[in-house]
């Protein structure tokens, strides 16, 4: 199937290592689908978790479709996540026990259905935030050398 990127969070790779990722399906209504087609979706603040059995995704904005004027609803409502009972257990686990934390990477179409990519990771340190920028920054002084 083909996929087509609607949205990525960029502050997902910086605040946190991602140690696994996992695909899920979101529950959402048609003005709301409508409005992620035109590109009106924003992830940065936005977060995973499980409650009674179940995954949500809380801070997620959808933008109000203009045309959609009562059946529009809640940019920033909370989000029922589409994971199967051994996918929600696994991530329950690991979020208990080892202090990992469930972060929305991106947000795409697979063929004509809205997916969530997301990451299993642990939050990074300012030390290691301050690593990562040190390495992009000698990469990139690499690259421009390489190019001369």
């Amino acid at each position: 199937m083909n996929t087509k990127l609607i949205a990525k969070n960029p502050v997902a790779f910086h605040n946190y290592t991602i140690e696994s990722k996992i695909e899920a399906g979101i529950v959402l209504s048609g003005t709301e689908i409508k409005s992620i087609r035109a590109g009106k979706v924003n992830l940065k603040d936005s977060y995973a978790s499980i409650k009674n059995g179940e995954c949500f995704i809380y801070g997620m904005h959808i933008s109000p479709y203009e045309q959609g004027n009562i059946y529009n609803k809640d940019p920033l409502r909370t989000r029922k996540l589409l994971l199967n009972k051994n996918e929600i257990n696994r991530l329950y686990g690991l979020i208990k026990q080892k202090g990992f934390t469930l972060v929305p990477i991106s947000l795409y179409f697979k063929g004509s259905l809205v997916k969530l990519e997301l990451g299993i990771g642990k939050g990074k340190k300012i030390y290691d935030k301050r690593e990562d920028l040190a390495k992009k920054d000698a990469q990139r002084r690499i690259e421009q050398a390489m190019k001369k």
